[in-house]
């Protein structure tokens, strides 16, 4: 299921404030300054910190 573009437009780090870049592989959105990747499911944003996970430091360095 795909995610509304104009909703991703909007969206921002509930923990940072900053952008979010959309995985549409792994269907979430990911906050790098926060090091969080909070998970999009039935095509709705969980934008809750405490149901994102982790980058790891691989994740981190992407460009």
């Amino acid at each position: 299921m795909e995610v509304d573009p104009k909703l991703l437009e909007i969206l921002v780090c509930p923990v940072t404030k900053a952008t979010l870049i959309y995985d549409r592989d792994k269907q979430e959105l990911i906050s790098r300054q926060a090091g969080l990747a909070y998970p999009i499911r039935s095509g709705v944003p969980i934008m809750l910190p405490g149901e994102a996970r982790e980058l790891t430091d691989e994740e981190r360095l992407k460009r």
